[in-house]
């Protein structure tokens, strides 16, 4: 009998092209688990995802569905989660919990909101720990300075400015909830940990890391919250500031 089962996922991005199988077989995390699951049950099955993630970005909250027939015979979320994570075994990716939900649940279509965390380490020695976690930025930070500007994008806006070139979205409006910046010590020699945390029922295609990149003109000094309210009502690309590496994003949790 056909069930469908929601997934929670966790990754590392690094080293994947990003989600999304691709047709030449560069590895990707949907390839991976869904080779996890022909290991298990040898069917060929299509998982479904809340949001597509980008070459290297991470997760610690995907969610995503897929519709697995595994006749008569009992099987448990819990005995699922082990067999899969059995088969993804050593790659970067876990399935954390699965469940059997209503045949109607879509992991993309029924989300209601999503919240992203981009981590900043704000100091000058590079990280041997976590190279390929975060963005490391050598020049101080004025974290809040950053916040305070990234109250202006707050609310439903055009994000033209702050979208790829390439985003496929049928409009560039979007309603932002929440956008936050705080910080931490990373060390104890002075460093911090800079994070940035945003919440939307979707994002265009790069938003975050574009606006990353913009509030980090702020945080430099170069621009002030005048400047990010200028480039956000140009609804033009080149008038924000550059994409920030892929590093540093985590898809921390989908709300349904």
């Amino acid at each position: 009998m056909k069930k469908r089962w929601k997934l929670t996922i966790e990754y590392k991005g690094t080293g994947y092209c990003g989600w999304q199988r691709q047709a030449d077989g560069v590895p990707s995390v949907q390839q991976a688990i869904e080779d996890a699951f022909y290991g298990f049950c040898q069917q060929r099955l299509t998982l479904h995802v809340a949001g597509r993630t980008d070459a290297g970005v991470h997760a610690s909250g995907q969610v995503a569905h897929i519709d697995l027939d595994y006749g008569d015979r009992p099987l448990e979320g819990f005995d699922l989660v082990k067999a899969l994570n059995a088969h993804l075994r050593p790659q970067p990716v876990c399935i954390v919990d699965a469940a059997v939900v209503d045949e109607q649940f879509h992991a993309r279509f029924d989300a209601v909101n999503k919240l992203y965390r981009y981590r900043i380490v704000n100091r000058s020695a590079p990280m041997a720990l976590e190279a390929g976690l975060a963005w490391h930025v050598k020049k101080k930070l004025d974290w809040q300075a950053m916040h305070d500007a990234a109250q202006i994008l707050l609310g439903h806006h055009d994000f033209t400015t702050f979208r790829d070139t390439q985003c496929q979205a049928k409009s560039p409006e979007r309603t932002l909830d929440r956008l936050d910046i705080t910080a931490r010590p990373y060390d104890e020699c002075g460093g911090m940990e800079i994070m940035i945390e945003t919440e939307a029922q979707s994002f265009l295609h790069h938003q975050v890391r574009n606006m990353v990149g913009t509030l980090a003109l702020v945080g430099e000094g170069k621009w002030n919250k005048d400047d990010v309210a200028k480039a956000l009502a140009a609804k033009d690309r080149t008038a924000g500031g550059p994409t920030c590496p892929a590093d540093g994003l985590y898809l921390v949790r989908v709300d349904y």
